[in-house]
């Protein structure tokens, strides 16, 4: 999904305590409550219009042309003459005013994170990793750092959204990885902890006898659904996460149905002809309070929703 670079990273991020695994690198790629309302890919592009009036021209390159359906089915809304570098970070501001936030996401990888650190870097939202189905095996496992991630950042008021690797094979599987991701978020609600999105993050990884390597773009596209269904049936907001290649194995439904979180590295701005919420930039951030490498992310704020991060 990555370039092998990327991927020799990606993985400690991803490895489950008895499954160790690594990423594929990419066909072709640059280089991943309290209730919140509904949030459809349909009502992002009109909110984005509103924000960034007139600056629907200038996404992408070359995944623009008309020949490509997707570009014109499901268009990227950003203007990238209005993404700026400051300080080594994304930001996106159209006519003086800024329209994105930026954040991190985590997992037991990075181990003992610092939150108060976190927050005066400037984080205003964090996705933390629940868990993860083995990639051999099959067995669902929390992770060890969950609790610990969603509790300190909450109590520094950094608004908390989480994910889950997913290795699904069957619309059966995905829903089981929701109904177990949603009962470790209900846990960590009971310590006052409040959740907006819950993301899906299903790849493929380099490890000999992989469940999931092979699934076909249907199957993919259907475990995403199931899985954002029960989430979204559970009263939370879902998300899809992954690189161009990941995100156009979805049916345009899917692209407009649910934010999608594109991950694509070593570039000054995404390429991605298709509409999306978050983009994470890299995955070799460094942050005061994180121990390690980190993902990085900017949102785009029209596409974020609203969330109590009182701290308990």
């Amino acid at each position: 999904m990555r370039t092998l670079g990327e991927a020799a990273s990606r993985v400690s991020r991803e490895t489950g305590p008895f499954e160790e695994h690594s990423l594929l690198a990419p066909a072709a790629s640059a280089a991943r409550p309290s209730e919140a309302p509904s949030l459809t890919r349909r009502s992002f592009i009109a909110a984005a219009a509103c924000v960034a009036a007139g600056a629907l021209a200038g996404c992408g390159g070359p995944a623009e042309d008309a020949a490509n359906p997707v570009a014109q089915d499901d268009p990227c809304p950003y203007n990238w003459n209005d993404l700026i570098w400051d300080g080594g970070r994304p930001v996106y501001r159209v006519n003086d005013q800024i329209l994105s936030k930026w954040g991190v996401d985590v997992s037991e990888h990075q181990l003992e994170v610092e939150w108060g650190p976190v927050a005066e870097a400037g984080a205003t939202f964090a996705f933390v990793r629940i868990g993860n189905r083995g990639a051999t095996k099959g067995t669902l496992d929390v992770d060890d750092y969950f609790m610990q991630n969603v509790t300190g950042a909450h109590k520094v008021g950094i608004p908390v959204h989480a994910y889950f690797f997913s290795q699904s094979v069957t619309e059966e599987e995905a829903r089981e990885e929701a109904a177990f991701a949603l009962a470790q978020v209900h846990k960590a609600e009971a310590e006052g902890v409040s959740f907006g999105i819950i993301a899906y993050d299903h790849e493929e990884v380099e490890l000999d006898g992989a469940r999931a390597n092979n699934l076909d773009s249907d199957q993919f596209a259907a475990n995403a659904r199931a899985f954002c269904e029960v989430v979204q049936q559970s009263g939370y907001e879902a998300m899809i996460y992954g690189n161009q290649r990941d995100l156009l194995r979805l049916t345009p439904a899917e692209r407009k149905d649910y934010p999608l979180w594109l991950a694509e590295y070593g570039i000054d701005e995404p390429t991605a002809g298709f509409n999306f919420a978050i983009w994470q930039y890299t995955n070799q951030g460094t942050v005061p309070g994180i121990p390690t490498n980190a993902d990085l992310n900017i949102w785009f704020e029209a596409t974020q929703p609203e969330q109590d991060v009182s701290a308990s």
